[in-house]
């Protein structure tokens, strides 16, 4: 009665089994689809830059909309565990796709500097709610991130690259060796951050790299 359990977009009561969102917020999220459909507009954006597998959002972000609100509590509210709930809402997706053939899950990292600040790194969540659902392990200490970067926010799409290039590092290559990698972040919207991992990632052996984000931002 003190604190009841309110559904994080619209503050109606959640009813038994509804975790963060209710019923209706959780149907009128923006899911995109685009996991099984191939040449969209996320795997368009790197086209031409650097060799992925496959590419996708889970849902679109716009202004104003329920998953900004959601997204808006994961990484300034302190709420990460709503990170691993969407990241599982993902991973029902993807587990029904070509995602699902992976060997492991890697998620976008933060600098020491914010995840200090932060408390927690809100794509490593997500990613645990991915392998929730796809069955597959998640390794969070290969991929680290030498450069803070900074807000990407208001950078334009070469800034952004120009931000993130060389911002990453891999600490024992030979763990992702051989292997299939998913990598996760919370958002994407050129496809600098990314482009920068998979550059990064693909100093490992016989390694294949497929990427999905969350949200993908659009205007």
């Amino acid at each position: 009665m003190i604190y009841p359990n309110l559904c994080a977009c619209c503050s109606t009561g959640l009813l038994q089994g509804e975790r963060f969102v209710c019923g209706h917020c959780l149907y009128e999220l923006p899911e995109t689809g685009f996991e099984k459909e191939f040449g969209n507009p996320v795997e368009q954006m790197f086209w031409g830059r650097v060799k992925i597998e496959h590419a996708t959002a889970n849902y679109f972000f716009k202004k104003g909309n329920r998953i900004q609100t959601l997204m808006h509590l994961l990484k300034y509210g302190g709420q990460k565990e709503i990170g691993e709930y969407l990241g599982q809402e993902m991973g029902k997706r993807l587990r029904l796709s070509a995602f699902a053939a992976v060997d492991l899950v890697v998620p976008v990292p933060l600098h020491p500097s914010k995840f200090k600040k932060r408390g927690y790194n809100q794509s490593e969540w997500i990613a645990r709610g991915v392998c929730a659902q796809l069955g597959k392990p998640l390794n969070a200490s290969t991929l680290v991130r030498r450069i803070s970067s900074g807000s990407q926010t208001r950078k334009s799409h070469y800034e952004r690259w120009e931000n993130v290039e060389s911002g990453f590092g891999l600490i024992h290559p030979k763990h992702f060796s051989g292997k299939y990698i998913l990598l996760i972040d919370d958002v994407v919207t050129t496809g600098a951050t990314f482009e920068s991992c998979i550059r990064t990632v693909q100093h490992a052996e016989d390694v294949k790299v497929s990427l999905a984000a969350l949200t993908m931002a659009t205007v």
